[in-house]
Order: structure tokens, then sequence, then C-alpha cells
């Protein structure tokens, strides 16, 4: 009598690999790799993990859910309110343009700079910190350059940024704009030695010859055709494609939550 399979019943493996197919068709957006960087691993191998990746993912979405953590890159204006038991009101709102974004998952850090009674000052906040109440973008833009440290060495009026500015609306679906602007440094002493930096978001500063020769002595121009170098400073496809559908997929299931959270509320007021 030959064998028969009863087609209402499916094993547990064909379910495995249909879901695994599905996982696989979704494709998140394309900008992921530049709105969420701290989802990015360290591209270093031996510090790598998967299973601590993705517990660190689950606890990221699961703060972003509690709080809105809202799309910004270096050169954005930023408002930061953080609980503060010392502070009028027991909260502390700053103002400042975010200089810096680093660190990867539940310790990723971005610092915002401001100039106060004629000083600067910078704050550094641990993106994941359950102190943080809100962040808000008042001004969403790029600029030239990954880090704005060179504000330092620069005058106060480009680090200045009003307390009570009012928020600049950005249209939903265009592209995020990039601040062309050259940042004139003061002479020196500075706190680095930028001419060396290839930095594109400042002028030229007025050196001596010997400075220009010594920078280009240690320049190394080869290093962008290094491609094993980029290779290992850097995540590959497949890997990102895998992190940013896993982030994707949770980013759904709490937009999901989040509205079936509304129409109770709504079914609620309303009887």
């Amino acid at each position: 009598m030959p064998w028969t399979v009863e087609k209402h019943r499916r094993s547990r493996l064909g379910r495995q690999v249909e879901e695994k197919e599905v996982q696989e068709s979704i494709s998140p957006p394309t900008d992921y790799r530049h709105i969420f960087p701290e989802f990015l691993p360290s591209p270093v191998w031996y510090k790598r993990d998967k299973l601590c990746e993705k517990l660190e993912r689950r606890d990221m979405m699961r703060r972003r859910s509690a709080l809105n953590i809202p799309e910004f890159y270096v050169g954005s204006i930023l408002a930061v309110t953080v609980s503060d038991p010392h502070a009028p009101g027991k909260q502390n709102r700053f103002v400042g343009i975010c200089i810096i974004r680093e660190q990867q998952g539940l310790i990723s850090k971005f610092t915002v700079r401001n100039v106060i009674d004629g000083e600067g000052v910078e704050i550094m906040y641990d993106m994941y910190n359950p102190t943080i109440q809100k962040i808000e973008v008042l001004k969403l833009e790029k600029r030239l350059d990954d880090e704005l440290y060179y504000l330092r060495d620069a005058p106060k009026e480009y680090s200045t940024v009003p307390f009570d500015m009012w928020p600049v609306i950005h249209p939903k679906g265009t592209p995020v704009p990039v601040n062309t602007i050259k940042v004139k440094l003061n002479p020196k002493p500075w706190l680095e030695r930028w001419e060396r930096k290839q930095l594109k978001g400042i002028e030229r500063p007025e050196l001596r010859e010997k400075f220009w020769i010594r920078a280009k002595a240690l320049a190394e121009p080869w290093e962008k055709y290094d491609t094993m170098k980029i290779y290992r400073k850097s995540i590959n496809d497949d890997d990102q494609k895998e992190i940013f559908r896993d982030v994707y997929q949770q980013q759904m299931e709490l937009k999901r939550k989040k509205a079936e959270k509304a129409r109770a509320m709504l079914r609620a007021k309303s009887t």
C-alpha cells in the first residue's frame, strides 16, 4: 500500500523553511545604515558575538518603544531633555549642535555642543540612557565631515545656538540637506593639527609653508584604494541586510502594538 501524506498536516521543518523564506523576502529601506548606525556592530572580528548583538538589538528597540529617538546626523541641531533631581522642575534641557556619533549598541553616544556665556559647553549623552526624557531635532541637516571637533578651535558663532530656537520643519520624504558651510579656524595654537586631517568643512588655514610640507609628507592618499583595510573597517552587505531586516521587523512590531494600544484607548473613550 503506497504511503500517503495528509496535506492538512504541516511538518515543523516545513514551517521553519517557510518562515526563513518570508524573512529573507523582507527588504528594509536602504537608508537604515545612515539612520540607525548604532545597530551596526563593531567591525573588529574578535568583538563580534551574534547572540549578544541580537539581544542588544531587542533591548534597544524596547527602549525606543518608550523613547522616540528621531533621525539625526552629525551637524543637526538637537534639544535633549534629561531628568535631573538638582535642576528646577527636576529636568534639564540642553540645545546644541551634534558634533559626533560614536560607539555601537547600547553604549552608543552622541555629543552636543553650544556656547553659553562665552564658553564652549559640550555634553555627551548615552543614547539609550533611561534618564533621557526627550530628544528633539530642531534642524535636520548633515555636514561635510563625520566629526565636528574642529568647532572647538573655531570662532564662537559657529557653535552658538539659541535655547529658544523654533524647530525648522523638514518635509517628509525629501532628502536631508547638507550644510556646505566652510568653518574658518582661529589662529594657532589648536587642540589638534587640523591641516593633517583632510577635512572638507574648514577653510584652508593660513599657515607657514613648512606645516603644509609636513602634512603632505604624513598624508596617506593610497588608503582609499586599500580594499583590504576598508573591508576590515566595515560590515559586509550580507550581515548588514540580516541586521537591518531584524531591526525592520521589530520596528513594524512596535508600530503594530502602538496602533493596537491607540485603538483600545479610542474604544475606551467612546464607551
